[in-house]
């Protein structure tokens, strides 16, 4: 293995599991990403971003509408392709595939077969590491985060989010990513950024094979 540092990383899980204050935590672990003087900007990237409409809070690669899923294939074949062409760097997702095929499934009862993706996603090193939270923690997880939230209203309705978790169990179960289930019912992040490290560092997964 190199010595030169080249984690990819997707987050996966429902909305209160931390997915993203993990991301940035990740984005600067010293055994993650190597010791830094100074911060900058290693790519921290999410399929949540709304790019498909020109409103706030709008559709993106997850909630795509029936009529947007060429654009959709289109930008999954276009972020791999990157990845491909980057693969010597690290990469941190935030939310991906996954969250796709669960949204669509819950929303239109339409099934998206993503096994092309994790075939190239698994070429360049990938890893997914599955935030999941037992039933009765999300309440004190929607406490914590709508002391900094944007959009409260999206955390109204804790039980859709238990029957998302659901549907992303399934769908963890038949990834081709080598995966870690991450629980982060105690809301720690510390612990858990450093569950995902040492796991990472254990399988090969912080750098390139060759």
């Amino acid at each position: 293995m190199s010595d030169k540092l080249t984690p990819k990383v997707i987050l996966e899980g429902t909305r209160l599991t931390f997915k993203t204050e993990i991301a940035f935590e990740l984005n600067e672990h010293p055994r993650f990403v190597g010791p830094r003087k100074y911060r900058y900007h290693s790519p921290l990237v999410s399929a949540e971003w709304c790019g498909f409409t020109n409103f706030p809070w709008g559709r993106g690669l997850i909630n795509f509408e029936p009529a947007e899923e060429a654009l959709a294939m289109e930008t999954y074949q276009t972020w791999v392709r990157l990845f491909e062409l980057q693969k010597y760097y690290s990469w941190i997702v935030d939310r991906f595939h996954l969250s796709t095929q669960m949204y669509q499934w819950m929303t239109y009862g339409k099934r998206y077969d993503f096994g092309w993706l994790e075939e190239r996603l698994v070429a360049v090193n990938f890893r997914l590491v599955f935030c999941e939270r037992t039933p009765e923690s999300f309440a004190a997880a929607r406490e914590e985060r709508l002391k900094v939230s944007g959009n409260p209203r999206q955390y109204d309705d804790l039980e859709l989010f238990k029957r998302e978790q659901e549907v992303l169990e399934g769908l963890v179960a038949k990834t081709r990513l080598q995966t870690l289930r991450l629980d982060i019912s105690d809301n720690n992040i510390q612990r858990a950024v450093e569950a995902v490290v040492n796991w990472m560092d254990h399988t090969g997964g912080l750098s390139m094979p060759g």
